[in-house]
C-alpha cells in the first residue's frame, strides 16, 4: 500500500469496517435456500469510451489532479489504481458530488443528496470519506435545502486530500508509469 494512503489514521479500521459489511451477507443464517442474496450492482460500470493518451497529456496528469479527473482515460487509470489500493471512496465521493451538481429537479437533488449523505458523509457510512467535524456538520446544515453547493466544502477537502495524497502515489504506480513509457 502507498505509504500516503497508509497514513490515513482511519484506513485500516475502514476497510475492516467495508470487509465486515460486504461478508456480512455470508454470515447471516438463511432461512431457506430462497433467502441467500447475493448483492450485485444494478448498474454495471461501463468502460468509458477513451483512447490512450499522449505522453503529454499523461505527463501533465504528475502536477494537476483537474488535467487527471477531466481526461476520461486517466479517472478511468486513477480509478482502477485507488481500486487496487482499496482507498476509492474518495473518488467515488468527488465523482458523485459531480453528477449531483448535474441535476435540476429539486426532488431528486433532494433525494441524491440523502444518498451521498449516507453513503459517504454521515458516521459509519460504508463509504466514509475522511472530512473534519466542522465540514461534515456544514454539509449537514446544507442539506436542510440541498441546493448545487450543498457538498462543496466537504468536496473540495476531498479533492485537496486526493492531490496530497492519492495522487503523488498514483504517480509512483505502475498503473501511471505504464502510460509514460
Amino acid at each position: 500500500m502507498c505509504k500516503g494512503l497508509a497514513a490515513l489514521p482511519h484506513s485500516c479500521l475502514e476497510r475492516a469496517k467495508e470487509i465486515k459489511i460486504k461478508l456480512g451477507i455470508f454470515l447471516q443464517k438463511p432461512d431457506s435456500v430462497g433467502d441467500i442474496v447475493i448483492p450485485y450492482n444494478e448498474k454495471p460500470e461501463k468502460p468509458a469510451k477513451t483512447h490512450k493518451p499522449s505522453l503529454d497529456e499523461a505527463l501533465q496528469w504528475r502536477d494537476s489532479l483537474d488535467k487527471l479527473l477531466q481526461n476520461n482515460y486517466g479517472l478511468a487509470s486513477f480509478k482502477s489504481f485507488l481500486k487496487s489500493e482499496f482507498s476509492e471512496e474518495n473518488l467515488e465521493f468527488w465523482i458523485a458530488c459531480e453528477d449531483y451538481k448535474k441535476i435540476k429537479s429539486p426532488a431528486k437533488m433532494a433525494e441524491k443528496a440523502k444518498q451521498i449523505y449516507e453513503e459517504f458523509i454521515q458516521t459509519e457510512a460504508p463509504k466514509e470519506v475522511n472530512i473534519d467535524h466542522f465540514i461534515k456538520d456544514i454539509t449537514m446544515k446544507n442539506l436542510v435545502q440541498p441546493s448545487l453547493s450543498s457538498f462543496d466544502m466537504a468536496q473540495k477537502r476531498i479533492h485537496a486530500l486526493m492531490e496530497k495524497d492519492s495522487l503523488p502515489c498514483f504517480v509512483r504506480s505502475e498503473f501511471y508509469q505504464e502510460l509514460i513509457k
